[in-house]
């Protein structure tokens, strides 16, 4: 499987946000992290890590928040699954996806794109079309139609233009005229490529940011793309309903 699925990895590392909470899977995580809460007898940091490995990727940046340690003591006894893996320290301050990246830069390859993987997003994703895809982008965000209340705006060439709540009707776009009804709706999935070239648009951002408020800032001066596979199934792990459905998820799989 790791070679056919192999990338080139001189060109991609990654990193794998791990760092929440985990409160929509209470009791579970009022002692441990939701990284390693267990699905079909497997942490979930455990399955990406491995994704990430079959894929070729040798360098992955974790970041850590709640029960630190734990995630720390994991991957010592894991020897590291045999991979380069460095942790980003959040302990003192959940900085959001956006900070979560903007912090962990000093631990990246320069000059290199990050593959970014929620760690309760389970699909079957290939995750060489994905960078295949991403090539001259400047972010490759991984979509699909689930069902959702917010959703991604994409016009008709797949370029990211906007956000909207359906419930609320708030709708976030730097473009001036658009309307939610000329544009196609996606759910993001958690999953994307981001390009190092973006990190100097962040030194004006504040130390705790969203990375999807990022992206929107910028897609209309940078090429930010959206990724979609008709094929694709994906769940996401981090609460209660989902999680029990999960193995059943995984046999489909």
């Amino acid at each position: 499987m790791e070679k056919e699925n192999s990338l080139d990895v001189s060109f991609l590392q990654a990193m794998v946000f791990a760092a929440g909470i985990g409160s929509r899977l209470r009791p579970l995580t009022d002692t441990m992290p939701k990284a390693l809460v267990k699905v079909a007898g497997v942490p979930m940091l455990e399955r990406v890590i491995k994704l990430l490995k079959s894929f070729g990727i040798k360098k992955i940046v974790i970041n850590v928040h709640h029960f630190s340690s734990q995630i720390k003591n994991f991957l010592e006894e894991k020897d590291n699954f045999g991979i380069e893996i460095l942790l980003s320290d959040e302990t003192s301050f959940l900085l959001d996806t956006g900070g979560g990246i903007k912090k962990a830069r000093p631990l990246f390859t320069p000059n290199q794109p990050i593959l970014i993987h929620n760690v309760d997003i389970i699909s079957n994703v290939n995750l060489k079309e994905l960078f295949m895809y991403h090539k001259s982008n400047d972010a490759t965000l991984l979509v699909s139609k689930r069902k959702t209340n917010r959703y991604l705006l994409f016009d008709d060439d797949m370029n990211l233009c906007g956000w909207t709540n359906t419930l609320s009707g708030e709708v976030k776009t730097p473009y001036k005229n658009l309307r939610v009804s000329d544009c196609k709706m996606m759910a993001f999935s958690g999953i994307h490529i981001f390009s190092q070239s973006l990190f100097r648009f962040m030194e004006d951002f504040p130390e705790k940011f969203s990375i999807i408020d990022f992206y929107l800032s910028l897609s209309d001066k940078v090429k930010i793309k959206g990724f979609f596979k008709e094929d694709l199934k994906l769940i996401d792990i981090g609460k209660q309903e989902t999680l029990s459905k999960a193995e059943e998820f995984l046999k489909e799989l």
